[in-house]
């Protein structure tokens, strides 16, 4: 059974490279189009929104890049049998965040010829929410000892933890001051 669940990991994986490749080709194709058609100035190495254009392109196709490496399947190349899946990149994480960061640099590529220079200001999302990340998962655990989604239940007075029904017996014991429970320090 574990082939199996490898075999569809290469299949998903494979899917999904081949729309990454895709995207990449269409939101070249339409932001060089809707440049031709609605801002042909932008497309002059003068203009500040042509290198914007080519800059945005290296963090895309390096991502794409560095997704279709780790995410390719290996076969033997005699019996074409699958050595390994790839990593699967449905996972979420890293790799989600990847595909993020290429979706909002075609989204501003294809947005800003189109629509116009103001399209690139959305792609500030992307430090802003890594801003966020590094605030609550580093620097807030950091600095204050617990992390933004902790701070939450404290606020409210009493921690209230999820606990079994042993727990609860063992914890009422304990409070009558019953020899057989010992206590645990935490």
């Amino acid at each position: 059974m574990a082939n199996a669940s490898a075999k569809r990991t290469a299949q998903q994986n494979a899917e999904a490279i081949k729309n990454l490749r895709l995207g990449l080709l269409v939101s070249g194709a339409l932001s060089i189009l809707f440049r031709l058609l609605f801002r042909r100035g932008s497309l002059s190495p003068k203009q500040f929104s042509f290198w914007i254009y080519i800059f945005s392109l290296g963090p895309s196709v390096f991502l794409a890049r560095y997704l279709e490496r780790i995410g390719s399947p290996r076969r033997d190349p005699t019996t074409g049998t699958l050595i390994s899946a790839g990593e699967d990149l449905s996972r979420p994480g890293i790799i989600e965040w990847c595909f993020d960061v290429i979706y909002i640099t075609w989204a501003c590529q294809v947005g800003s010829g189109a629509f116009g220079q103001w399209v690139w200001w959305l792609y500030l999302i992307i430090p802003l929410y890594a801003i966020f990340k590094l605030w609550s998962t580093v620097i807030s655990p950091m600095f204050f000892g617990r992390s933004a989604a902790s701070a939450a239940p404290e606020a409210d007075g009493e921690a209230k933890e999820p606990t079994s029904k042993r727990q609860e017996k063992l914890r009422k014991r304990s409070e009558r001051g019953d020899p057989r429970v010992r206590m645990q320090t935490r």
